[in-house]
């Protein structure tokens, strides 16, 4: 079984508008990368920290990943899986390809 699924940034932005099954959206760059800016509605989960925060996050909904070109947020995705989440999603390109696309990026909440 394959465990996770690529998206492009379009792929994610049709997700994240779609009201049904809206996914969980978890940003795992380190804090000092994250105050540069993040996507609208993402939730901020350092990758050394998923560990400890993964419980918090409902195996029943969809989670996408990202970092900053996309090697981190695959390796949350291989670990999540391990703990049993099935519906995971890893942006290709990381937050660089969003950017490069034209979408839009605002400040840490």
């Amino acid at each position: 079984m394959v465990a996770f699924q690529d998206l492009d940034p379009m792929d994610l932005q049709k997700l994240l508008q779609d009201g049904d099954d809206r996914p969980v959206l978890v940003d795992v760059r380190t804090p000092a990368e994250v105050a540069r800016g993040t996507i609208p509605g993402a939730r901020s989960i350092p990758l050394h920290l998923l560990p400890m925060h993964a419980s918090a996050l409902d195996k029943a909904q969809p989670v996408v990943f990202y970092c900053q070109s996309g090697g981190r947020s695959s390796q949350a995705c291989q670990y999540l899986r391990q703990q049993g989440h099935e519906k995971l999603y890893n942006l290709r390109g990381g937050i660089m390809a969003w950017v490069r696309n034209g979408l839009p990026v605002v400040p840490p909440s």
